[in-house]
Parts: C-alpha cells; sequence; structure tokens
C-alpha cells in the first residue's frame, strides 16, 4: 500500500462513528497550523472527491471562504460513513488554521466563525494528544500514523517537507525497518538515484538543473553536500568533474557507476581533461583521459621500436609491454575506444607467443598437425590486431610489429613446406578422385571463396554458439591456390573437370568436351546433369534433393582493399553464418562449407622476387607460368588438373609483385590447409529440458548468470516479459560459455529497480528456463 493510500484512509476513519448511539458527523475538519500539507492538497483533491479547503474563492477547485464551505457542506451531507456504498463525509483542509483557532470561539477570526460550530457537529482529524497532524508526526506515530523511523533534525524536517508529494507515493513495505533521514527525502527529491543525477548534471550541466523544479534541485544539492562533501552551486562542474576522476571515498561509486555506462555521459570525459591532473607520479591518474593518451602514446613508440630488433628481441618487448599495458584494456577509456594500442596489443603479444615456436620441421603431414594444434592463432592474431586500430600512425606501429615477427615465421615454414612438397610430393586429393559421399540427399554445399583456416575456425566457434553440431575436417587446397583451380577441385563434379595442356590461366576444362569453366556457366551445367540445385544467394531450393551455392566476398575484397579486409571480416562471416542458418531453417539436413584456397596478409606487403617478363607466360602474384622452352632456377610444380604443365612459385611468402599486400597462388599453411566444415541443426533435444538457473549476480547494471545443465547453443537474455523479444532490456544477447556463465549488461540505467526476467535462449529462440529477478540487486 502507499503512502497517500493510508494518509486517504487515516483521514476517513476520523468520521466512523457507531449510528447506534451517534450521529453521523457533519465533516471531518483537516487543521494545519504550519501549512505542511498544503502543497499535496490538489494531489489528494483527485483522489477525495470530498475534500474541500478554506481559502479564496475558486469553486472549480473546490476552495472557497467559511460560507461557501457551509453551503458546500450541505450539499454533499448524507452520507454514512459505516455503509461503504454510501458517500464519504466531507473533508475541509483548513490551512494556517490550528485546533487551538476552532476552540477559541469568541477570539475566532471572522473568516472563520462561520466554520467554529462545526467542531461540534463534525470531528478533527487530529493526533490523540488533540494537536494538529504534521508530516512527521503521521509517518513516525504509531497511533494513527504510519510508525516509521524517521530522523527528527531539522535537516530531516525540511527535506522531507520539499519531498512529501514524492513520498506519498511510497510503499510502505519498502519503508518498513528502514531509516528515513535527510539523505532518503533529498534522494527521493531529486529521483531516487544521486549517482546518476550527479553524473548527469556533470554532462548536461545547466540543462539538468531547467529539467527540474526548485524543490527538485534543492534536494539534489542537499543529497550531494551530504554524501559527497561536495556543492554543485558552489564547488560548480569542473570541481565535481576533478572528484570524480580522484574517486576519492564516496566518489568512488559515482567512478563505479560512470564506468558501467559511460557511452551515456559523453560530456564527462571532456570535463575531465579540463581539469589539472596530478603530477605526483605516485598517484593514481588513471580516472583522467590524459594519462590513457599517454600511456597509448608510450606504447605507439614501443611498437615502433620493434621494426629496429630481432625476430626473438621485438617477441620479448611485445610480451613484456603486454604486461605493462594489458591492464589498461579494463580501463574506462578502453572502454570509450580510446585505447585501441592496448587492445592490439593483446593480439600482438598473442602472435609473440605462437610465432616464438617455429613450424619448419618435420613433414607436411607433422606442420599440418602443428597448425591445426594452435599455430593458426598466429594468422588469427594478425587479424585481430589490425582490425583493432584506425589512426594511420596506431596502424603503422603495428604494421611494424607484425612484419618484425610474422613474417619471418611465415616465410621459414613456408620454405620449408615448399621443399618438402618439391621432393616428396603435394598431400591433396587427386583431381579424378570422386567424392567419397554418395548419397546427397538433404545436403547442400555451401562454396566460400577464400575462407582461410582461421576464418573457419571462427566460423565454426559462432555455428556452435548458434545451436548447430559442426564437424570439421581439414584437407589441402589445390595447387595453384588460385579459385580457378580451387573451387572445381571442391565440387561435387570434380571428377568430371580435367586440365588442357596449355592453359595459362589454370582453367580446368570439362573433361568430355574440352570446354572452359571460365565464368561458371559449364560448372553450373555440369552439377545440373550430375542432379544438383545451384542456388542463388538468397535462394533456399528442395531440401529433399541436393544443392550447390557460393556465397561471401571475403577473396573479392581481399583483392580490392588489401590488409583493410580485416576491418570487413567480422560481418562476412556474420553474413555467412547467417546464411547456413537460413538453409537449415529451410529444411536442409546438412551444409557442408568448403573454400578454394586461404591466403597471405602481410600488411606492408610481400617481400618481391624478381621473374624477368621474357621468361613467363602469366605472372600472378604468388605463381607463374613459364614459356615453353624457357630456362628458369625457379622451382616449378605440377598443376593440379595437369601435372604435365607446371608453374614456378615464389620461394616462401615472397611475391613476382610489388606492393601486394593480400594474394594467394603460392604454397604456404596459410593458403593451402584448408578446414571444411559440416553443419547441422543441434535443435531442441532432451539437453536443454536439465538446463536450470543456478546463480545470478548484480554488479551494478550487469547481469551475470551461471547454469547448470549443457550450456552448448544456449543464450542469455533479460526482457520485462519473457515471450516476447522485443522486451529485450539488455544491450545484446549473449552466448553461454561452456562453464555454464555469461553475463549482459542493462542498456538504461533508469530501470534499476524495476523487475524483469532472465531467458535462457535455445537456438531456435525457444525458452530453456526463466527466472525473476530485480535489475541492479534490488531486494532480491
Amino acid at each position: 500500500m502507499k503512502i497517500i493510500e493510508r494518509l486517504i484512509k487515516a483521514i476517513r476513519s476520523a468520521a466512523v462513528h457507531n449510528p447506534d448511539v451517534q450521529a453521523a458527523p457533519a465533516c471531518i475538519l483537516w487543521p494545519d497550523g504550519d501549512r505542511q500539507w498544503e502543497p499535496v492538497v490538489p494531489r489528494l483533491q483527485n483522489e477525495m472527491p470530498e475534500l474541500l479547503q478554506l481559502g479564496d474563492y475558486s469553486p472549480e477547485k473546490r476552495i472557497g471562504p467559511a460560507i461557501w464551505l457551509r453551503c458546500a457542506i450541505a450539499r454533499l451531507a448524507g452520507g454514512n460513513p459505516t455503509e461503504p456504498s454510501d458517500p464519504p463525509a466531507p473533508v475541509i483542509y483548513l490551512p494556517g488554521v490550528s485546533r487551538q483557532d476552532l476552540r477559541a470561539v469568541e477570539s475566532c477570526p471572522d473568516r472563520l466563525k462561520p466554520l467554529a460550530e462545526l467542531q461540534y457537529r463534525g470531528v478533527i482529524w487530529s493526533q490523540v494528544n488533540a494537536k494538529d497532524w504534521t508530516i512527521l508526526a503521521f509517518l513516525k506515530s504509531n497511533q494513527g500514523g504510519l510508525g516509521l523511523d524517521v530522523a527528527q533534525d531539522k535537516d530531516a524536517k525540511h527535506a522531507m517537507q520539499l519531498a512529501l508529494y514524492v513520498l506519498l507515493d511510497e510503499e510502505l513495505d519498502r519503508l518498513a525497518g528502514r531509516h528515513l533521514d535527510k539523505d532518503y527525502f533529498n534522494t527521493l527529491l531529486s529521483g531516487g538515484d544521486p549517482v546518476r543525477d550527479l553524473l548527469q548534471w556533470l554532462d548536461q550541466g545547466e540543462a539538468f538543473k531547467a529539467a527540474r523544479d526548485e524543490n527538485a534541485w534543492l534536494g539534489f544539492v542537499e543529497v550531494c553536500k551530504s554524501q559527497l562533501g561536495f556543492d554543485p552551486d558552489q564547488d560548480g562542474p569542473l570541481k565535481g568533474a576533478e572528484c570524480l576522476a580522484e574517486r576519492k571515498g564516496p566518489w568512488q561509486a559515482v567512478w563505479d557507476r560512470f564506468c558501467e555506462a559511460p557511452q551515456r555521459y559523453v560530456v564527462v570525459p571532456s570535463l575531465i581533461d579540463r581539469t589539472q591532473m596530478p603530477r605526483d607520479l605516485f598517484t593514481d591518474r588513471s580516472g583522467w583521459p590524459k594519462w590513457n593518451q599517454t600511456e597509448e602514446a608510450n606504447l605507439r613508440h614501443q611498437l615502433q621500436q620493434t621494426a629496429e630488433l630481432p625476430a626473438h628481441e621485438a617477441r620479448d618487448l611485445l610480451v613484456t609491454t603486454e604486461q605493462q599495458h594489458g591492464p589498461r584494456r579494463g580501463c574506462v577509456w578502453a572502454q570509450l575506444g580510446q585505447a585501441p594500442l592496448a587492445h592490439s596489443l593483446e593480439h600482438l603479444a598473442e602472435l609473440a607467443k605462437v610465432t616464438s615456436q617455429s613450424l619448419a620441421a618435420g613433414q607436411p603431414k607433422d606442420m599440418a598437425s602443428a597448425y591445426q594444434a594452435g599455430a593458426w592463432r598466429a594468422d588469427a592474431a594478425v587479424v585481430a590486431a589490425l582490425a583493432a586500430v584506425q589512426k594511420p600512425e596506431d596502424v603503422k606501429a603495428v604494421q611494424a610489429a607484425i612484419c618484425t615477427v610474422y613474417l619471418p615465421w611465415c616465410d621459414e615454414a613456408a620454405r620449408h613446406l615448399q621443399s618438402r612438397v618439391a621432393t616428396g610430393g603435394y598431400p591433396g586429393v587427386e583431381p579424378t578422385k570422386r567424392p567419397s559421399k554418395t548419397n546427397w540427399d538433404g545436403t547442400c554445399i555451401l562454396f566460400v571463396d577464400g575462407l582461410r583456416y582461421d576464418l573457419a575456425k571462427s566460423l565454426e566457434a559462432m555455428l556452435a554458439e548458434s545451436g548447430c553440431s559442426v564437424e570439421p575436417q581439414t584437407g589441402w587446397a589445390a595447387l595453384p591456390s588460385v579459385t580457378a583451380t580451387g573451387k572445381p577441385a571442391v565440387s561435387p563434379v570434380r571428377h568430371l573437370i580435367a586440365g588442357q595442356d596449355i592453359n595459362v590461366d589454370f582453367e580446368p576444362t570439362v573433361a568430355e568436351t574440352g570446354q572452359s569453366l571460365r565464368g561458371g556457366y559449364h560448372l553450373t551445367k555440369l552439377l545440373g546433369v550430375e542432379g544438383w540445385q545451384t542456388l542463388g544467394a538468397t535462394e533456399s531450393g528442395d531440401p529433399s534433393g541436393k544443392a550447390w551455392t557460393e556465397f561471401g566476398e571475403i577473396d573479392g575484397l581481399g583483392h580490392k582493399r588489401g590488409w583493410q579486409l580485416v576491418r570487413h571480416l567480422d560481418r562476412l562471416l556474420v553474413e555467412v553464418r547467417d546464411r547456413v542458418l537460413q538453409l537449415l531453417q529451410a529444411g536442409w539436413k546438412s551444409i557442408r562449407i568448403v573454400s578454394d584456397h586461404g591466403w597471405l596478409l602481410p600488411p606492408k606487403g610481400l617481400p618481391k622476387t624478381k621473374l624477368p617478363a621474357a621468361l613467363s607466360e602469366n605472372t600472378w602474384g604468388r605463381c607463374a607460368v613459364i614459356k615453353p622452352g624457357a630456362s628458369t632456377k625457379e622451382t616449378m610444380f605440377p598443376w593440379h588438373w595437369n601435372p604435365n604443365q607446371h608453374f614456378a612459385l615464389a620461394s616462401g611468402v615472397h611475391c613476382y609483385r610489388a606492393g601486394i599486400e593480400y594474394t594467394h597462388g603460392g604454397i604456404s599453411l596459410q593458403e593451402c590447409l584448408l578446414l571444411s566444415l559440416t553443419v547441422g541443426s543441434a535443435g531442441s533435444n532432451a539437453a536443454t529440458s536439465g538446463v536450470t538457473i543456478q546463480e545470478v549476480t548484480w554488479q551494478g547494471l550487469r547481469c551475470k548468470v551461471a547454469i547448470a545443465g549443457d550450456p552448448t547453443g544456449l543464450r542469455l537474455d533479460l526482457r520485462t516479459h519473457a515471450g516476447n523479444p522485443t522486451t529485450s532490456i539488455a544491450r545484446r544477447v549473449r552466448p553461454l560459455k561452456q562453464d555454464g556463465l555469461t553475463s549482459v549488461v542493462v542498456a538504461d540505467e533508469d530501470l534499476t529497480g524495476h523487475e524483469a526476467t532472465i531467458v535462457i535462449l535455445a537456438s531456435d529462440d525457444s525458452l530453456v528456463a526463466q527466472q525473476e529477478t530485480v535489475v541492479g540487486g534490488g531486494d532480491e
């Protein structure tokens, strides 16, 4: 029950009587000598149609002089409050009039005399000690009041007077057992969240003050003075920003709130930047943007230094630098995107650790095993490190580190692999060998051009998180590792394809007719002859049959954008994942994702090796067709589709063209080792039936959840209505980790204290488990 409801009930109860021995009171007189209740009377009149007020004549507001009130009482009279169906007795609020004023009839002011006799025909709502009901008395008294624990000092009385209008809406159950002091009332007056209000004031300035009435502003100021030792009126926003950055004592809580959602307070960082950062080196200065900027500049210089170091020393420097700068990734400036080098460094340190182990050992299968066991993470680290930076000076520093530790590692491994292939042969699949699978019904083969091994690993994780079953299979690209050769080699009609003796573009042909597969027409025709549907990028086809479809633009963007491809890869992989899910939802039982080749991506371009133009028929980036009869020292390798035709290969990770940042066609693990994925729908199975929410922990606006049961494919969301996804209040839905843990952040801090529902979702968005909660923890 709200306070306003108890107040109305208390007023009306003054008219309760025994009709067997008493006459119904003509009215209820409500004296208020100090006018404490006057600001909320209009609010009460909305709930009490019988409430009248003494004052200047204004009948539309139910206000009038004593004579008018006598007439109004006569019109309202006749009710018997002992019967619920009857209207309650009229109530006359008397601002500025005490009970004593009415008692002294002879000395009663003329304006009150028409009402004086009503104290005998009516009743007076007052305390048991005959004193007027003050706000404090009503809140505190156990006899006719609320019996709450209320402070009685001057400041508390003043604050409760200012906050009365808002106080009326408070639930009594929430106040039981609490000590209501000036801070409580001022906080209530200022909106119930003084920390949020302070941050909003720092962010909005005068606009914050202008949007509040005088009482709300005064309440805000008093809370700041009491809880933070800070006066917004006297100290101003710059002092507030300085206190926030220093985060001493109670200001730590303000800083923590700022760090939870710094994007909401876009002006605060610049406000802090206008204050003086401490010069004392022993003082924590991480609350100032200038500190982070200085640290980023220092890190930039350290990365640039790697260009002057041997690879092993550069790796040691990256690991040491990560220990120094890694913690900055958890600071608020990193959340605001102001620490890109610190984020990039995480991946550079991973790159340093992985590349400290050489791949140049053993046979191709040994190298492949080492690559699959974790060496592929070096390629992923290069992509992530470059994707983390935008500014040219940052890009240059990251490129310097990559070129120093990554390029020699790649080159050494590529040379070793090439030497083993030259002497022992290439481990790829024979071109005329039929696919081992015989029944393809219900299967759709999805070809993704340029899906390198590390990207396939990322896609595998994304599909698993979406609730799909994923079976990976490693294989080798056809040589040379270019699309013209590689795409037909992974098609289900490769046994119908061959290569001519002279083909400078590495384009195979239809084995029976000799027609070129250039442009894709004849490949599509072969697929049709073999009963394969060819689907467009958005088509679903007939899931009861078998299909071939192509999707994605990784390779195209790589050739077009060079190293800047890394800025698009997340989006491109999401598009591939969504295409797979679309096909599964259309009814396909299995999606087999295949690719033709990987690629090399040194951010400053591959080192060039010379090949005289007179010797080559056609020079690609990494490979070339040598003219018949020409003599060359280049190592020659057989073409996948015709072992009688050979091509030259640039050694290591060198290139026949200068300034090439993205390329393929050679022999290296990055270009040749591929990962195909067979994807199926996991669906809602018995495993999800045992999923329960074990633990819920709130840290500010972050809700951490632990579940029991198999977390595979499950996701966490926070909603106001469990079954309606449009009521989500989380910034984004998060997948459950394998340990059954994850967390989401509430997007709107104004929802603090509101009820919500934690929901665990299956891959098909069905509800697996749910639990009620209160945003921020509340009274859980």
